[in-house]
């Protein structure tokens, strides 16, 4: 029988011929990341179960994102932590305060992760390598101790559901619409602990953004992955940046989906998904129909703080101004993100428009800081999550979007369409 792309690559990092799903492996890993809040974690149980060296230290990453720089005296311990682990073991992926980026957007655009990688991170949006064709998934913070220290970790081999995607995206639409669609199409659970691989004719039409972004919701969906075919568009992302070697793995003809998905992207509308979970979708006509107001607008995160996210907002604000009383707060993903939004302009976009800019981070995606809700309040948000309290409040709501809906939003004062505005 043959084998889907997440079993080959686990089948390889086993050093095994062949695997199946619901088969108990030990992997070989090839990248172990950790955050600010999760590392500290990690780096205690690692100091506990007696371990005083790291399997290799070109292979783990720290990337203080979540609450740096440091909002209160715990987050300032937790960073200081885990800077200090760094220098003992001369960790040489070690991001912070100045060259820091958002970790999920960060490791692709350093070249730390490629196609063929099996990576773990202590952060459940670590499958965002998927778009890549690597393996990549969350773990515990205890399994990121034992890979840090070890270099393995086992798995469980996942079943597989195959989306095959025909067509091109149309207007508006974007990477982001798309998982929100498939997600309100299968639910939360529609995925659990399976890998949702992508390929088909229409995969030519995404950006590695629209990727990045589709890879990185995989858990919204349960997912214990997502991972998508490697073309032209992967290879052209990680040539001349990947820091390694790359190897290309391709599903089997017969490879053993329990489940096939045809999704055609030219049918794709705008999407928002409503609180309080992201399977509760609306099209964009819907959503508009309901004349939503909103107290604040968020566009960045892992899921759509890069460059054309930026750029899709910038279209949109340019030459007009936030509505009264919202407050829209514009975070790119990484430096280099937000030094391109200075030389493109952008910046002078956003601020002339009326919005904030914040240095990377993740700040209110998970209602640590930046943009903290209120009683009462509705965002309209480009990040990954919606679920009560996530942002803040527990009276408060989450409206998922695209970065040109929610820019549109932010003009509109309530949740708007693109083409409206």
């Amino acid at each position: 029988m043959g084998m889907t792309m997440t079993q080959k690559i686990l089948a390889a990092h086993a050093g095994l011929d062949s695997v199946v799903s619901g088969q108990l492996i030990m992997a070989k890993l090839d990248m172990v990341l950790g955050n600010d809040i999760t590392s500290p974690v990690a780096i205690n149980e690692f100091e506990k179960a007696g371990f005083d060296a790291v399997f290799d230290k070109t292979k783990i990453s720290l990337v203080m994102d979540h609450f740096v720089p440091n909002k209160d005296i715990k987050a300032a311990q937790q960073a200081r932590q885990s800077r200090m682990f760094a220098d003992k073991y001369d960790i040489l992926n070690f991001y912070d305060v100045g060259e820091m980026g958002i970790e999920h957007a960060l490791l692709p655009e350093k070249g730390l992760v490629a196609a063929g990688d099996c990576v773990i991170g202590a952060d459940s949006h670590t499958c965002t390598y998927g778009a890549l064709g690597a393996f990549s998934t969350g773990v515990g913070s205890t399994d990121m101790a034992a890979g840090m220290a070890t270099g393995q970790c086992w798995f469980k081999v996942p079943a597989a559901i195959r989306f095959n995607l025909t067509g091109a995206l149309q207007g508006h639409a974007s990477g982001k619409d798309v998982i929100l669609h498939i997600i309100g199409r299968i639910g939360v659970d529609g995925a659990l602990y399976k890998s949702m691989e992508f390929g088909g004719p229409g995969l030519a039409s995404l950006s590695i953004d629209d990727r990045l972004c589709m890879a990185n919701m995989a858990i919204e969906a349960g997912a214990k992955n997502g991972i998508f075919e490697v073309d032209d568009v992967t290879r052209a992302y990680m040539d001349g940046r990947a820091q390694h070697a790359y190897t290309v793995y391709a599903p089997d003809a017969d490879a053993p989906y329990e489940q096939v998905i045809d999704v055609d992207l030219s049918a794709i509308q705008p999407t928002v998904a409503f609180p309080h979970l992201p399977e509760n979708t609306k099209t964009i006509d819907e959503a508009a129909a309901l004349n939503v107001k909103i107290d604040q607008v968020v566009i960045g995160s892992c899921t759509n703080g890069r460059l054309s996210d930026m750029a899709a907002a910038a279209a949109i604000l340019k030459g007009r101004k936030v509505a009264r009383r919202v407050r829209a707060i514009i975070i790119p993903a990484t430096q280099h993100v937000y030094k391109e939004c200075i030389r493109l302009g952008y910046m002078d976009t956003f601020i002339d428009a009326g919005c904030v800019v914040s240095t990377p981070t993740c700040g209110p995606c998970l209602g640590g800081y930046m943009g903290v809700l209120a009683e009462g309040e509705r965002c309209v948000a480009t990040t990954n999550r919606n679920f009560v309290g996530r942002m803040g409040h527990t009276a408060s709501e989450v409206y998922l979007a695209s970065p040109a809906v929610a820019a549109a939003s932010a003009i509109a004062g309530h949740i708007a369409s693109p083409e409206t505005v």
